[in-house]
Formats: structure tokens, C-alpha cells, sequence
């Protein structure tokens, strides 16, 4: 089994930035609103340090080379993404993927691999500071603790790091899925805190809409790059774009729909434990106010007998409270479930739209 845990370090290299230069154009620009969260609201991104991530298309074909080069079904390839901050915007110029070994390779590190190879990138004049890290998911399968983590460990060393999410199978689909991804800064503050309590999630108004904001993408290139993909257009087939206007409903829904369901059971068995716990709490308060009417009635009835009073006790210790359930394993769940919920919107409106249009071609060649 191969090691694909996202990296927990804070980079020796600090966060620089720059004059914004000329001489490239913006080619496509992906600000797609995701489930895990939109960015709107309180804690959305008006108040992020990022508002906008641009990316260069050579860090857009490194990523997707490496998932088809190690990516194998549900697993995960991650790896750093390199730039600069220019204003409000994030600039990815460059990246490098984590290395793939077994468990077994105790003596490599990970984190003298990657400062290696951002001393190597510094000695050729190559943008070598670090701004976050990237990931593919295996049907927007993203929203999980490990992701949680990394991302506040990457965050809290740099305050504008991001994540960005590939999607491997949506992209197969016919559309570039490429998102960014910052945590808001209310669950910032939480997980500085350490304390998923569902009183401290509920103080710092946390819900799963808000755990996560996206950032927009713009993915920009030379105008050498412009040029030869404009031929490159000219070049390529009609017939092999015709694919993207069959009729057919791929696996697609159905793997979404499946996945879906399966959180929506982990779901109600968490709501399952919660309502355990709070019968067992009920339980012990009921329990806690008959041992204290029983104390009363015994001093009562030692005080008529001249007998002094029994002796105060530590209720907390006969009594200790039942622990409550962790909540933001059910928050995770919940934004993954939204994610799934987007996925499916999206690819049955798409499906919608072309069912449309062929009744119309069909109704005007009749």
C-alpha cells in the first residue's frame, strides 16, 4: 500500500510578493461554486487573504500527468504547489508531486525531499516558495478529516496556502475540474482552539456550508501557448468532440448516487450515537437530582435527631457526564454529502440540456 498522506510541515521558505507583470493573457477562467463551500456569507471569502488563485497552464497538464501516471482508481496523488502573492492574488507558477513509495521505505523523508527540491528549484531562478499543495479525488471524495488537517496545518504556516482539488472522472466527462479551496476563518480559530465540542462548534457558528470557501481560478498562459493551442483546435477532429453530446447516461450519476447514499448512512448513525448521548445525559441528570433529593431527606432526618449533617460530596465524580459525540466528523459528513448533491445537480442539468435540445432538432426535422 502506498503512503499518500498529505504533508503536515511548515516550509522554511516564507510567503514574497511582487509587481504583477505583463506579457500573458488570461485562456480560461474556473470559478465553479462547490459543495463543501461557496465562500459567501460570514467566515466566506471577503474575508480571506486570497480572493483569486492564478494558475499557470504547465502546472495545470503537471497535475493531471500525474494522476494518469500513478493514479489508479481510488487512489489519491498529491504533491506542493509553488508561487507568489501578488495583492490578492495567488499566483501557482510551478509544482512537484509527492514522491510514491510503500510503507516499507522507513529511511526516506518526505520533508527533506521536498526541501531538496525547492533548493533545487531556487539555484535555477524557478519560483520555489510554497503556497499550498494539490489533490485528486476519486468522485469529489474530498471532504475529509486528513484534508482537514493538512490544509490547517498548511494554512496556519501560510496564511494564503490553498488547496486545489482535481477531479480525474468529472474531467473525463468533457470539463476541466480544478478547484481551490481555503478553510473559513471561523474554523480556523476552532481548530487552533482544538475543540470540536458541539457547545464550541456551536459558539463559533460553524456549520458545514461554511468549512471550506472557494477561491476562483483563472488559468493563464505565454501568448506563444495562446497561439499553438489555437492551431492545435484547428487541427483536432470533430469527431472526436462527438462524444460530449451523447444521449447516454454514463456510470457517472449512478457511482454519485451510490456514494451519496452510503454518507447518508454514516449520517444517521451519527445521529444514532448523538441521541444516545443525549438520553444517557437525561438519564444521569434524573439520576443526579434523586441523589440529591435522598441527601436532603437524610440531613432532614439527621438534623431532627441532633446528628450532624453528612458531609458535602463531589456530585462530579459520583456523576461523571457521558462524553458527547465528536461533531465535526458529522460536519464532514454533511459537506460531502452537499458535494455530492452539487455533483449530481450538475451532471443531471447538463444531461437535461441536451435531452432538451434533441427534442427540439427531432420536433424541426419533423
Amino acid at each position: 500500500m502506498y503512503s499518500r498522506h498529505a504533508q503536515r510541515i511548515t516550509p522554511g521558505n516564507k510567503m514574497a510578493s511582487r509587481k504583477e507583470g505583463t506579457g500573458s493573457t488570461a485562456t480560461s477562467s474556473s470559478s465553479t461554486t462547490g459543495a463543501a463551500g461557496k465562500g459567501k456569507g460570514k467566515g466566506g471569502s471577503g474575508d480571506s487573504a486570497v480572493k483569486q488563485v492564478q494558475i499557470d497552464g504547465l502546472v495545470v497538464l503537471k497535475i493531471i500527468k500525474h494522476y494518469q501516471e500513478e493514479g489508479q482508481g481510488t487512489e489519491v496523488v498529491q504533491g506542493v504547489l509553488l508561487g507568489l502573492v501578488v495583492e490578492d492574488r495567488l499566483e501557482i507558477t510551478n509544482c512537484f508531486p509527492f514522491p510514491q513509495h510503500t510503507e516499507d521505505d522507513a529511511d526516506f523523508d518526505e520533508v527533506q525531499y521536498q526541501m531538496e527540491m525547492m533548493r533545487s528549484l531556487r539555484h535555477v531562478n524557478i519560483d520555489h516558495l510554497h503556497v499550498g499543495w494539490y489533490q485528486s479525488t476519486y468522485y469529489g471524495s474530498f471532504v475529509t478529516r486528513a484534508l482537514l488537517d493538512s490544509q490547517f496545518s498548511y494554512q496556519h504556516a501560510i496564511e494564503e496556502s490553498v488547496v486545489l482539488i482535481y477531479d480525474p472522472i468529472k474531467t473525463a466527462q468533457g470539463s476541466l475540474s480544478l478547484k481551490a479551496y481555503r478553510l473559513t476563518p471561523k474554523l480556523m480559530e476552532v481548530c487552533k482552539e482544538k475543540d470540536f465540542s458541539p457547545e464550541a462548534l456551536k459558539k463559533a457558528n460553524i456549520t458545514f456550508e461554511y468549512m471550506f470557501e472557494e477561491v476562483p481560478i483563472v488559468i493563464k498562459n505565454s501568448h506563444l501557448i495562446n497561439v499553438l493551442m489555437w492551431e492545435l483546435e484547428k487541427k483536432s477532429a470533430v469527431a472526436d468532440k462527438h462524444e460530449l453530446l451523447s444521449l447516454a447516461s454514463s456510470n457517472h450519476l449512478g457511482k454519485n448516487l451510490q456514494l451519496l447514499m452510503d454518507r447518508v448512512d454514516e449520517m444517521s448513525q451519527d445521529i444514532v450515537k448523538y441521541n444516545t448521548y443525549m438520553r444517557n445525559t437525561s438519564k444521569q441528570q434524573q439520576q443526579k437530582h434523586q441523589y440529591q433529593q435522598r441527601r436532603q431527606q437524610e440531613n432532614m432526618q439527621r438534623q431532627s435527631r441532633g446528628e450532624p449533617p453528612l458531609p458535602e460530596e463531589d456530585l462530579s465524580k459520583l456523576f461523571k457526564p457521558p462524553q458527547p459525540p465528536a461533531r465535526m466528523d458529522s460536519l464532514l459528513i454533511a459537506g460531502q454529502i452537499n458535494t455530492y448533491c452539487q455533483n449530481i445537480k450538475e451532471f443531471t442539468a447538463q444531461n437535461l440540456g441536451k435531452l432538451f435540445m434533441a427534442q427540439a432538432l427531432q420536433e424541426y426535422n419533423n
